[in-house]
């Protein structure tokens, strides 16, 4: 979902909500202090986020299991699934499984790592698992009890960090900060740091920098007038991508997370690039869920994950790694 406006400050609306926020956090407080998570026989790195909307964790889980692929492993990746109608545990397979089955996230890993949708990640650990992984990713699951974690990485965007400080509906939080930090092995703050949050986390957790740029296919953009599009937590974020890949865009489009496309929707950005000589430009999650023809229409251009100390990272993870060594 995309964050509503009044997330970001104090305001009346906000502090009229902010009762029911109360409730939302004691009882994700409660839930996870009585779990009773299931520990399996490989390590399980989870990447979460205490927001509600798009901090990052996704291409930051992407980068992990790459990381992890490099040195050898055979991670899986676990996910809810959001937006889709299996429960699972299903393995998705990316020529089968459509966005209405297990969700564009679980599509768009599915295309490099193994994939597992399920409600439950305790029982689609023990699939994936059996299928061959040796190290769990799990793509959000900071708040989920099922499964315990070896590293619990959280993901917080630098420049939205924490919004108003509530908990939804009263703003951007899923629980208190406080407990959910907790909870964190390490923090990941993604990109510029204008509210100086870095100092407040590191009290709580190590503090890992990274940011998102633009992937190969910027060379192909720089220069050219662009039409993009955007449906994803923070459709702004692929706007600025757009730019530092020196592209010249002459109009945007932002719509919802995980946005479903009517052809009309996407005929319209289609007929207005034509008009003024533009190419059409999407982002590789909202690609997923076009059409196949419309799909062939759409230039795509991906996120790579930039760590600014890739020695801390593999620390952390060679940690992790070693749990059940």
């Amino acid at each position: 979902m995309h964050a509503p406006e009044f997330w970001r400050t104090d305001n009346v609306l906000s502090r009229f909500l902010e009762p029911i926020g109360h409730i939302v956090g004691a009882i994700t407080t409660r839930r996870v202090a009585r779990a009773k998570p299931l520990r399996v026989d490989v390590p399980v790195i989870c990447v979460g986020n205490l927001s509600v909307g798009g901090t990052g964790k996704t291409p930051v889980t992407a980068s992990i299991a790459a990381h992890l692929r490099s040195r050898g492993k055979s991670p899986a990746i676990l996910m809810r699934g959001y937006g889709g109608r299996l429960k699972g545990p299903v393995r998705v397979d990316d020529f089968v499984h459509t966005v209405e089955d297990v969700g564009d996230e679980a599509l768009l890993h599915a295309m490099t790592t193994p994939v597992w949708v399920a409600r439950n990640r305790a029982l689609g650990a023990l699939e994936a698992i059996k299928d061959g992984a040796d190290v769990l990713v799990m793509d959000d699951g900071h708040q989920h009890t099922t499964l315990a974690k070896d590293l619990s990485f959280i993901v917080v965007d630098g420049h939205a960090g924490f919004g108003n400080g509530r908990i939804t509906p009263a703003g951007p939080l899923r629980e208190p900060a406080e407990s959910g930090l907790a909870r964190a092995d390490a923090v990941i703050l993604m990109g510029p740091d204008p509210h100086r949050l870095e100092g407040g986390l590191a009290k709580h957790a190590p503090v890992l920098r990274a940011h998102l740029a633009p992937g190969p296919e910027w060379r192909h953009l720089q220069g050219r007038k662009v039409v993009g599009f955007a449906g994803i937590g923070e459709p702004e974020k692929f706007f600025h991508t757009l730019n530092a890949a020196g592209a010249r865009v002459v109009a945007f489009h932002p719509f919802s997370d995980h946005y479903g496309y009517a052809g009309p929707d996407i005929q319209t950005i289609l007929d207005e690039a034509f008009s003024v000589d533009a190419l059409p430009v999407t982002t590789r999650k909202d690609a997923v869920r076009l059409s196949p023809d419309q799909r062939q229409q759409v230039n795509v251009l991906s996120v790579d994950v930039e760590w600014e100390n890739q020695t801390a990272l593999n620390g952390l993870l060679d940690k992790a790694l070693k749990v059940t060594s």
